[in-house]
């Protein structure tokens, strides 16, 4: 898997790709010629809203900001719009994979690869049972083999993964289909940990499958993206199109909600007019192992973080990659059976964003890679864009206000230039600002009423979302609160951007993805700059005019309720309350397929075995069978000369050796320091003798 060159062009690989659809110059031409064009027409009329004659430098920065947002959701309609119409014609059949037809046979072996770090090990073992359970039911188990690839550093944890690991393979007798590995350091996040497999084990499977800790696939979608794979020998990475599921909260409800009526219409938008140039999301995807290594290898970025580094989006870039050395990348919208979460609360989505729009922006050195395809690079450009956007919108709405306040208190010069026989008035036009400002909204909105009329024609999914009147009023009511939320959402983004340009690296830190509740005094902390933003452009575009607060009023009132909103869609309660009125229901909440009722159920049963309430270590000490399992997984020792020096483990072996018993060795340590304990049989074998005694007793500490 060798490192690629951003620098260098790669030697090319296949010029025609037999799986890409036909007319894709012309499907491209009428998505992004279309997008042009309202940008151009909208560009004309806010030029005519802001002056009759000469522009000023303010009103000028007004619609340069308006132009670059505009263009952004004009994308948006056009990509939709396309996919609506994908929709209504019945989808198509993306590399030939019917949704509904006979299972395909297969002949290749493919590998599920499940990286995790720091995750519940309940969460994580249920989801990889109901896949392996779905997949014997399709009766092609003995294709697939499951590897769980661990880059926790939490040591309750680690040991917690082990005994999960462990009595997974005895549920399931899958002593030769279900591995373990944990890398003692976890270099390059995600993916470096795919990449450290595909390193060792890639050469035994053709193909491998890419999961996250919270996904759930069907058997009979992993078959069917298997049987796809291997059918086109010019593909190398398959995406499908998770559905978040499993949402308690508001917050969460909402997202799959989204996701799951506005979805398709997205998906199926991007697949017609990407064909085989698509993008890949990281998970939930099918790829072929020798593209991957052959392409994917991700370079290190030049400079410091959080620009420089390692890669942290690295699912754009490795498709970019693949795409560049000659392999068609594709997006199938239409297998059904794909899953994941979402985060509960708009404070955990924040902390996930915060790494994304770090990642994301590093791909402005990715940007002018050698070799790479027009269509990448786009893919690229929209990952920084989805993030610069808000920082954008910001300024947008402060300059918006600066122009009125200079309207209103800033006296004009009506002969700026001296002698003139007719004087130069500044004029705003309030009639057409307002159909451009109405405009702009039908054009933002327009997809959300497609993806409704979509749903009105697929009467079984139409049904599972409440019914045709229940789906429209839960329509509105995701809209009313999405759009509350998108101010603070935009000023949050906006910190994130002004962060990383400061040069704050993100960190990695594990996602919640449970319950969404926050203490109070946290939502406090977290939001009280928005409320107090909120309340000062309220009272500035009051006291410039009425009809000024009145056009403010949506990004005003989100900004300042920002702390009751954030608590509110974070608890349970209200989704609750939702859901007994039959709003915001997806299908898969109202008939549960069998393979995500099966990973609910486990995931119930196991969460009071996750074992984290004692100590990682006093489990080792309490189950001789664990003990010695987790010695034989355990990496070689580190060879002289050859290995870099373990400063936290010659750390925990000068503690050891200066404890009288291992429970005040362990209290001594830091989590690197037991981690480096636990991972070193001669370190760990010592804990064990010393705690020896307390075993019978039960004594050994949490911590």
């Amino acid at each position: 898997m060798p490192i690629q060159s951003l620098r260098h062009r790669p030697k090319p690989g296949r010029v025609r790709l037999p799986s890409a659809p036909r007319c894709m110059p012309l499907r491209r031409l009428l998505v992004i010629g279309g997008a042009m064009l309202m940008t151009a027409v909208a560009a004309n009329e806010m030029y005519k809203v802001l002056t009759a004659g000469t522009l000023t430098l303010l009103a000028a920065l007004v619609l340069i900001l308006f132009v670059v947002l505009f263009a952004w959701i004009a994308l948006a309609f056009t990509s939709a719009a396309s996919g609506f119409v994908c929709l209504l014609t019945g989808g198509g059949r993306h590399l030939g994979v019917s949704p509904d037809g006979p299972l395909p046979a297969l002949a290749v072996r493919t590998a599920l690869l499940m990286p995790t770090y720091n995750e519940s090990t309940a969460r994580v073992m249920a989801g990889l049972q109901a896949i392996h359970d779905s997949l014997a039911i399709t009766g092609q188990l003995a294709c697939f083999d499951l590897f769980i690839l661990s880059d926790t550093t939490d040591p309750d944890i680690w040991i917690a993964e082990e005994a999960a690991f462990l009595a997974l393979r005895v549920r399931t007798s899958g002593h030769d289909r279900i591995f373990y590995r944990r890398r003692r350091f976890n270099t390059e996040r995600k993916a470096g940990n795919i990449g450290d497999w595909v390193r060792r084990f890639g050469g035994a499977y053709p193909q491998m499958l890419i999961l996250d800790a919270d996904s759930v696939m069907s058997g009979e979608a992993i078959v069917r993206l298997a049987a796809a794979m291997a059918a086109h020998p010019d593909v190398g990475l398959i995406q499908t199109l998770p559905i978040i599921v499993n949402g308690t909260s508001l917050f969460a409800r909402m997202q799959q909600f989204a996701g799951r009526v506005y979805g398709p219409l997205i998906a199926h938008g991007i697949a017609w007019w990407h064909g085989a140039e698509g993008n890949y999301w990281g998970h939930n995807a099918m790829i072929r192992t020798a593209a991957f290594a052959s392409q994917a290898g991700l370079p290190i970025l030049r400079g410091r973080k959080p620009f420089g580094g390692h890669i942290l989006s690295h699912d754009f870039v490795e498709a970019a990659l693949m795409r560049r050395g000659g392999w068609a990348i594709h997006m199938i919208p239409t297998v059904i059976g794909s899953y994941e979460e979402s985060p509960p609360s708009l404070a955990d989505l924040a902390v996930r964003d915060r790494r994304w729009c770090q990642g994301n922006l590093q791909h402005a050195a990715v940007l002018s890679g050698r070799g790479l395809h027009w269509v990448s690079r786009l893919h690229l450009l929209m990952g920084i864009g989805s993030y610069l956007t808000a920082p954008l919108w910001l300024m947008f709405l402060i300059a918006s206000i600066l122009i009125s306040v200079q309207a209103r208190f800033v006296r004009p010069d009506y002969f700026p230039a001296g002698r003139s026989l007719f004087p130069d008035w500044p004029v705003i036009d309030p009639i057409r600002a307002m159909w451009v400002f109405g405009g702009t909204m039908g054009v933002l909105l327009a997809p959300k009423l497609l993806s409704y009329l979509a749903l009105l024609a697929r009467p079984e999914e139409r049904r599972g979302c409440g019914g045709g009147v229940r789906a429209f009023l839960s329509l509105l009511a995701e809209t009313l609160i999405a759009g509350l939320l998108a101010p603070v959402a935009m000023l949050t983004q906006s910190a994130h951007v002004a962060a990383i340009l400061l040069g704050r690296d993100a960190g990695w830190q594990p996602q919640r993805r449970a319950d969404g509740a926050v203490p109070v005094g946290q939502v406090v902390r977290l939001y009280w700059r928005h409320t107090l933003l909120g309340l000062l452009l309220g009272g500035t575009a009051w006291l410039v005019s009425p009809y000024l607060a009145l056009w403010m009023l949506p990004v005003v009132l989100g900004l300042t309720l920002a702390i009751p909103l954030a608590a509110f869609t974070a608890a349970t309660g209200p989704g609750r309350a939702f859901r007994r009125l039959g709003l915001l229901r997806i299908p898969e909440e109202a008939r549960p397929p069998a393979t995500l009722a099966e990973a609910k159920t486990l995931y119930n049963e196991l969460t009071p075995l996750d074992g984290l309430e004692e100590s990682g270590l006093a489990r080792l000490a309490r189950d001789s069978v664990l003990a010695e399992q987790h010695r034989r997984m355990l990496p070689p020792p580190r060879r002289k000369g050859q290995d870099p020096i373990d400063v936290p483990l010659l750390t925990a072996l000068a503690r050891i050796e200066e404890a009288d018993t291992a429970v005040a060795a362990w209290a001594a340590m830091s989590r690197d320091e037991r981690v480096a304990a636990l991972g070193d049989a001669q370190a760990l074998g010592r804990l064990l003798v010393m705690g020896a005694t307390l075993k019978a007793n039960g004594s050994f500490p949490s911590d």
